[in-house]
């Protein structure tokens, strides 16, 4: 830890105070990203700093209401090492791994626990983590993807109409939060659409996701590692979108905190 400790980490905290602070039962968030390609204009670590960022920025809204813990760097890339330095963990490990942070706050007692994601390929294995939490212990634990919390600020403010990789979304951002870091005069523009009724990459303007979810090998469908057009990424549109994204943040940990964990009723 460098400087003043924060009230909204749960590692800022000794063990004796943190046994008292089980008592208010705030959300612990856990923060997931990767360490990956980013095109040729951003470095590997975006997934992990955008949504690390995100959920410090929504803890500093509701900081009596929720505890951050350390970020997880790593996720599935199995399909992005043609690129070199990706780093990429295999999805039985990843699970497990996962599944041993969330039991472990759930044997100190906390009650809610939030898995924040910012890598695509790792949602699914994240959400059966969060599912098994809630079958495996007496907790409430769920995930979602930052950006959810932006997309709607994003189709009324962006430029694009096809969002998936390195793209607008995540390249404004990281412009607004470390513009020193982005070599903007080497972001691309990179659409491949397939020609196809049920399947397309990412997020298209009107559509959405595809209806058939597949993830191909990224340098089959990828040469510079983005998908979606970087170009257009500006400073003032990452402003408002990771605001949007830490106020849905912090508004949806306080609703998820206030749900009621119901009994269970064996129905035989």
């Amino acid at each position: 830890m460098k400087g003043p400790r924060l009230p909204y980490r749960y590692d800022h905290y000794t063990w004796v105070e943190l046994k008292d602070i089980v008592k208010n039962q705030p959300v612990v968030v856990l923060p997931v990203g990767s360490t990956e390609d980013h095109g040729h204009h951003m470095p590997l670590d975006v997934d992990s700093f955008l949504a690390s960022s995100v959920c410090e920025a929504a803890a500093q809204i509701i900081p009596d209401q929720v505890l951050v813990l350390p970020a997880v760097p790593y996720g599935f890339e199995d399909h992005h090492m043609d690129f070199p330095g990706t780093i990429t963990i295999h999805d039985d490990h990843m699970l497990n791994f996962i599944l041993d942070i969330t039991k472990s706050v759930a044997h100190h007692g906390f009650k809610k626990i939030l898995i924040v994601n910012g890598h695509g390929s790792n949602a699914t294995i994240l959400e059966t983590a969060a599912r098994r939490t809630v079958i495996e212990t007496d907790v409430h634990c769920g995930m979602l993807n930052w950006w959810s919390m932006a997309q709607s600020t994003l189709w009324k403010i962006g430029d694009s109409e096809l969002q998936s990789h390195a793209d607008e979304i995540e390249t404004s951002v990281y412009r607004y939060l470390n513009d020193e870091a982005v070599q903007m005069d080497k972001a691309t523009r990179e659409i491949k659409i397939p020609e196809s009724k049920y399947y397309w990459r990412g997020w298209v303007r009107g559509k959405g996701a595809s209806p058939l979810r597949m993830m191909d090998h990224w340098s089959r469908i990828s040469d510079t590692g983005v998908i979606g057009d970087a170009t257009v990424a500006t400073v003032e549109k990452g402003e408002q979108l990771f605001k949007a994204a830490a106020q849905g943040l912090a508004e949806l940990i306080k609703e998820f905190r206030d749900l009621p964990i119901e009994p269970r009723v064996d129905r035989h």
